[in-house]
């Protein structure tokens, strides 16, 4: 039997196999130099396939933080409940005619739709009107005329604006809101004034689509009685001296990785590779994308760069900013952070700050934290105002061959509300309760798409065709729905 000898640092544990034997593909070759068999002593071989990586597989964090329900159509639509109470944005103000004018929904971005649309102030009711200024000037005011885009406001301490002492609209700053109404004796109700049409409560559709995945593994008849010499272990818990079967756990978990990356990565397309419909097009067919987590924070949610580490003072003073976020958004009290190696111990640094006295700054004397035993620097949670974080990191972030590495520092955490949210479904007809994250997969009484894996070949005991090779496909159809992104924050 002929030795072979192997490319110059290549694993000889290519191929593992059931039990030790050798064969022709994987034992080292001692026949030529003074390395043969006449030497007297052959090398040690350790049997055991070294973990140096550790933990490989980065999938795992939809499953902490959502669910996954089963769809049987093309896409998923759900409805998100609107503001039952609106605080405007003022552009302008005419103090000596009372006009304010309104540019948009505090809370929002989105001024176009606010021109088209108009606003929910109506004439009779009373509101609260703020400068904007660093020591803002309040005044409350009755509304007498309302148009489009602007509202009149009589002052309840002065015949103008102009009377109020210290107004003065501070840039686009300003705030306006209702707080109640108010109606002469004998006068017609709110719905009979001339514009006051009744305000209807409002509702923000969306919608996402499935996108395939799909993946194989492959392997001639003839190779599949190839013997390896090496235990191997792998991260679904398979050990032992295998044999072609580890390479398949291998592409298999390496899958289940795809699976959970796409829905985090993914965007819908804009324009096609030729301009025209929003679409892709090549060989393998049409595809339009699926709105993945980062897209879908970035569109709808909260995007910060702070946090940035520079120093504790700074970190805090970020954190604050990012409260302010939240209190418009519903003031979820609960929120889990995911992020990667350099924001988390910017955060433990942030918090050592918080508490740092005694000598040489470090803190003695509770729960027996003397200064001779080992200090725990790191946090994983904590509470600010109102709001608890619970910090964990995110392997997906600090793995080298994926975003660890500075060039895809582009996303450095993420913010998610704990709990549930309250939504209408169109589908089922009613209002549910479910997680901000869940990914709807395609499925029927007669096929399931979440995880598919068949083998064709004429191998492995599974014969569909005369191919002298084992193939294991593996595909899934799925998609991400990430409701009440508002509450949502991505650090990058």
């Amino acid at each position: 039997m002929a030795a072979i000898t192997p490319t110059v640092g290549s694993s000889l544990n290519s191929v593992p196999s059931p039990i030790k034997a050798a064969i022709s593909t994987n034992y080292l070759d001692f026949t030529s130099g003074s390395n043969d068999w006449s030497q007297q002593y052959l090398p040690d071989l350790i049997e055991q396939e070294a973990e140096v990586y550790g933990k490989r597989t980065v999938s795992g964090f939809l499953a902490a933080v959502g669910a996954e329900e089963a769809m049987s159509s093309d896409q998923v639509i759900w409805t998100e409940q609107g503001r039952l109470h609106l605080s405007y944005k003022i552009s302008a103000v005419n103090e000596s005619t009372n006009v304010i004018t309104l540019n948009g929904v505090v809370g929002t971005s989105d001024t176009a739709s606010f021109s088209a649309n108009g606003h929910a102030i109506r004439i009779g009711q009373t509101v609260l009107v703020s400068d904007g200024a660093a020591n803002p000037v309040v005044f409350r005011g009755y509304v007498s005329a309302i148009a489009a885009t602007t509202i009149t406001v009589l002052p309840y301490t002065g015949a103008a604006i102009s009377d109020i002492s210290g107004f003065a609209l501070n840039g686009t700053s300003g705030r306006v809101f209702v707080y109640g109404s108010e109606f002469k004796k004998g006068t017609n109700g709110m719905g009979e004034t001339t514009g006051n049409n009744p305000v209807q409560p409002e509702f923000k559709s969306f919608n996402n689509k499935p996108i395939i995945l799909k993946d194989h593994y492959s392997i001639a008849g003839s190779d599949t009685a190839r013997i390896g010499w090496v235990e191997v272990s792998a991260e679904d818990g398979t050990s032992g001296y295998l044999w072609y079967l580890k390479a398949e756990a291998d592409v298999r978990a390496r899958f289940n990785d795809y699976l959970e990356m796409a829905l985090l990565e993914s965007e819908k397309t804009t324009v096609s590779a030729d301009g025209g419909a929003t679409e892709i097009t090549d060989s393998l067919g049409t595809n339009s994308g699926t709105e993945g987590l980062f897209s879908a924070v970035t569109a709808r949610g909260h995007v910060t760069s702070g946090i940035a580490g520079t120093s504790a003072a700074d970190d805090l003073g970020s954190f604050d900013e990012i409260l302010k976020k939240f209190d418009e958004q519903g003031a979820i009290e609960e929120y889990m952070l995911y992020c990667n190696r350099s924001v988390s111990l910017a955060i433990d640094d942030m918090l050592a700050a918080q508490n740092s006295y005694g000598t040489g700054g470090t803190s003695y004397g509770v729960f027996s934290n003397s200064e001779d035993m080992a200090l725990n620097l790191g946090f994983s949670g904590f509470r600010r105002a109102s709001y608890d974080f619970y910090k964990s990191d995110w392997k997906y972030l600090n793995d080298a061959t994926l975003r660890g590495q500075d060039a895809f520092a582009d996303v450095r955490g993420v913010l998610i509300p704990a709990g549930t949210s309250t939504v209408y479904d169109e589908i089922v007809g009613r209002s549910m309760r479910r997680p901000f994250l869940h990914v709807r997969y395609r499925a029927s009484q007669t096929d399931d798409r979440r995880m598919k894996t068949w083998i064709t070949g004429s191998v492995g005991g599974n014969i569909t065709s005369d191919l002298d090779a084992m193939e294991i496909n593996f595909l899934s159809e799925r998609c991400l729905v990430v409701q009440g992104a508002n509450n949502f924050m991505l650090l990058n």
